[in-house]
């Protein structure tokens, strides 16, 4: 069972800000499921019985629930694994989408994490499938929060030990950027233009990065 928060300890939650996750995206925080999620959870999947947003004594804030049977659909945000292959040059791989959303525009390679394998794991296979490189997964660049599609990204450095670039569905072009060559406002989404706004300040402090997005919103 959750405790309902006071609103002194909400407002205090408030003064602490979103933190730098937040960057990436345009949703207030707290205003419940997307709405194109929320459209695909109309119906309880245990008796059928059509659900609603309402709040539960046991909760701490307003869930989709059964008045029939008492099935609570938690909604919970899924996870998104991206990588920043760099080469012995210290440029970053980069592909144009060949898919939507964002297609034709540049993204790190990676994609939705199984729920059968580790971060590490996921980065790793999404990188060769969308690339045609092996790579290893190392440190953490940062996560990125995207309320609007339900998901936080988590994008890593990558080292390439393996493989050789081919082009994919997913890629109609894969190519190495120098950090000061990165081509800002062609880049798919916000969480990858702040991950790669971070990979560009963490190596250089002092390097050019635009004084907030420049991309296009692909979603």
């Amino acid at each position: 069972m959750e405790r309902r928060l006071t609103g002194e300890e909400r407002a205090q939650l408030a003064a602490l800000g979103r933190g730098p996750d937040g960057r990436s995206t345009d949703v207030r925080s707290g205003s419940g499921p997307p709405g194109w999620i929320a459209d695909m959870l109309r119906y309880c999947s245990r008796c059928g019985t059509a659900l609603a947003l309402t709040p539960l004594p046991e909760e701490s804030r307003d869930r989709l629930a059964c008045a029939a049977c008492g099935f609570v659909a938690y909604v919970n945000p899924r996870m998104v694994v991206t990588t920043l292959p760099v080469t012995d040059d210290g440029e970053a791989i980069l592909i144009r989408r060949g898919i939507e959303p964002g297609r034709g525009l540049w993204a790190p390679p990676g994609g939705f994490l199984e729920v059968d394998e580790t971060v590490t794991e996921g980065a790793a296979r999404e990188t060769l499938e969308e690339t045609g490189l092996l790579v290893v997964p190392g440190r953490i660049i940062g996560l990125y929060s995207r309320l609007e599609a339900g998901v936080v990204t988590l994008t890593l450095e990558a080292r390439i030990v393996g493989g050789a670039p081919q082009l994919t569905p997913e890629a109609l072009e894969i190519r190495a950027f120098a950090p000061d060559a990165i081509p800002w406002d062609e880049i798919a989404f916000k969480t990858s233009w702040y991950a790669l706004a971070d990979w560009v300040t963490d190596r250089d402090p002092a390097a050019p990065v635009p004084d907030g997005f420049t991309g296009r919103t692909a979603f």
